[in-house]
């Protein structure tokens, strides 16, 4: 593989303290590098180095002759003046841009939806940062550098991102680096991951899970490397003190292999004991959705109501956690609030638990309002002085001190002002003092929002021992995975359960996709290919069975969860009993989806 570009002696610092120190890396054409660390460690600086946006200090970044070099910052750059076109393909003529296979793609998979002509000036957030991505990547270059390339992406724009980079060039062709927070997309991508933390980076082989793994056993050789040196330590204390020395084995360390890395480590969340402590607090009501539905007014006269959810079924039980997919606009916010109480229904009802206390994260730190100008001591003074986080022997009282400390603040940072922290800090700080109000019921709207990865397993940890019912909206895959043990979808109105995950809605968008594509074009009794008359009717009806059966297995699903409430909730056994027969009722539901999923893919 060719060298693209290198960087020898970097050192880097600013008036209170050195970030880099003598950091010498290359870049050969196939590396696809991921950069990972805590906020502050430097990440977005190395890249406006290497970029060649940023001067260092003492050292030299040298790039070969005539390699092509593409940027995407952080920041907003777009032009106000322009249009969606003109930003993307600037004054090309068509026939050129139209004949280009990449350029095609770039269109189609991230500003299709945007009117060619739309004033810049009036796009939203995500629509901007589509918009920035479009007009980089309809460029031909060597090398590219993304900072935070999914800030504002939803799952589907991720996702599409994610598979363009990997077909964009050839195998040993091309590089790239790329900062950002999503694991998911570092997985995906990537082929080496680059950790900046004490002034130095860190090189590690493959994508987030691979870094992981080789960062545990890195840990775990240092902390058998400390203790071998502590006990050496001690029987030298020993011989002095008894005037021989002490014969003893040496403590012996070895891995076989990444299995052994997690062989001791048990299940994420018990979910059995947080299920019964989620009852005892909720009992067997929490929210119950019953045909909901909301209807915001016309913005004109004559013009009809605009329908965002339609009958809306769902029986939310205790301990749930489940995350929320959906394009922006879709619902999301609107289901949210009715689960909160903010949103009333236009049609059917919503039933909320006598215990029931919710709270929200929201995208904006309102809970931050008053105490914009206290330094964090004073905030967390003012709380109670212990919580309680897991359950049975892995119970924990903690100070709002200690779960500072969890979430990453050190003590030199409690005198610091709420204003003067970082967006991360602040996120976190809120995020704090919505837990520590102790609900039972927990929304996460888009909480991983200027988060780092170190930062994000922190909280992820930190929720595993939460005991209530939680909700999470997020476009960042791999914390909605993680958190969350199933998710649900808002499409065409309508809540949809998703055995699959992640993968099924994918599936469902792309079909509905195609569905609407073609939809003009299709004679309204048009027959699905491949399917006569009488098979049309077999599949129709064998899919109207399956509707059917699901929903009464989801009714099943549902009352068994709240029967849950009526059991012994000191008889784990039992407990566990009956949480197997549900899974294996929501196991069936998935096997009746995915059939359902190919019928209706047969039938278009």
């Amino acid at each position: 593989m060719a060298h693209l570009l290198g960087a020898e002696g970097l050192h880097l610092e600013y008036p209170t303290r050195v970030v880099f120190d003598s950091v010498t890396l290359g870049v050969e054409e196939g590396d696809r590098i991921g950069i990972v660390g805590r906020n502050g460690d430097g990440k977005s600086s190395l890249l406006g180095m290497l970029a060649g946006l940023r001067e260092p200090d003492a050292g030299r970044v040298t790039v070969r002759g005539g390699t092509t070099i593409g940027r995407l910052d952080q920041a907003d750059t777009l032009d106000d003046a322009l249009t969606v076109g003109t930003a993307v393909v600037g004054d090309t003529p068509e026939h050129e841009w139209a004949g280009d296979a990449r350029i095609r793609d770039v269109i189609s998979g991230l500003v299709a939806d945007l009117g060619w002509d739309t004033p810049v000036a009036s796009l939203s957030g995500g629509q901007r940062r589509r918009v920035s991505l479009a007009t980089l990547l309809a460029g031909d270059w060597d090398v590219l550098f993304l900072d935070e390339p999914t800030n504002h992406l939803d799952v589907e724009a991720i996702t599409w991102l994610a598979g363009h980079l990997k077909n964009r060039w050839a195998k040993n062709a091309g590089a790239l680096l790329v900062v950002t927070h999503d694991r998911w997309f570092l997985d995906e991508v990537c082929n080496a991951t680059w950790e900046v933390h004490d002034r130095i980076v860190e090189p590690f082989e493959g994508g987030y899970a691979a870094y992981i793994l080789q960062r545990v056993e890195r840990d775990r050789m240092a902390a058998a490397s400390e203790a071998k040196r502590q006990n050496l330590a001690r029987k030298e204390l020993a011989w002095l003190r008894r005037g021989a020395p002490a014969r003893t084995s040496k403590p012996k360390f070895r891995i076989d292999a990444a299995n052994e890395l997690i062989a001791d480590v048990p299940p994420i969340r018990d979910s059995v004991s947080l299920q019964s402590l989620a009852v005892s607090r909720l009992g067997k009501d929490v929210v119950d959705l019953l045909d909901a539905g909301v209807s915001y007014p016309s913005s004109g006269s004559g013009t009809a109501a605009k329908e965002v959810l339609k009958d809306v079924e769902w029986r939310i039980a205790p301990g749930e956690r489940t995350g929320i997919l959906g394009v922006n606009g879709a619902g999301k916010s609107t289901l949210l609030g009715l689960i909160s109480g903010t949103v009333q229904p236009t049609s059917g009802r919503v039933k909320h638990g006598k215990t029931v206390q919710v709270r929200t994260l929201t995208q904006r730190l309102d809970e931050l309002d008053q105490h914009w100008n206290d330094p964090v001591r004073t905030v967390i003074n003012g709380l109670r002085t212990s919580y309680t986080f897991g359950t049975g022997s892995k119970a924990q009282d903690l100070t709002p001190g200690q779960l500072l400390e969890r979430l990453g603040f050190t003590s030199a940072q409690l005198s610091t002002p709420v204003k003067d922290l970082s967006g991360g800090q602040q996120r976190r700080l809120q995020l704090l003092l919505v837990l520590l109000d102790q609900p039972n019921v927990l929304i996460l709207d888009e909480p991983t929002n200027d988060m780092d990865t170190d930062m994000l397993a922190a909280i992820e940890d930190l929720l595993d021992s939460w005991p209530g019912t939680l909700l999470v909206v997020s476009h960042d895959r791999y914390f909605l995975e993680r958190v969350t043990d199933q998710q649900y979808a808002i499409l065409d109105r309508h809540l949809r359960h998703l055995p699959g995950g992640v993968d099924e809605y994918l599936r469902l968008r792309a079909a509905q996709g195609r569905a609407d594509a073609s939809a003009p074009a299709a004679p309204a009794a048009a027959t699905a290919p491949g399917l006569d008359g009488a098979a049309r009717r077999t599949a129709e009806k064998e899919l109207a069975a399956l509707e059917r059966k699901m929903q009464k297995l989801n009714g099943d699903i549902d009352r068994a969860k709240h029967a849950l409430a009526d059991h012994d909730q000191s008889d784990y056994a039992g407990l566990g009993e009956k949480m197997k027969a549900i899974q294996a009722q929501q196991d069936e539901v998935e096997e009746l989806e995915l059939r359902w999923f190919e019928l209706t893919e047969q039938l278009g």
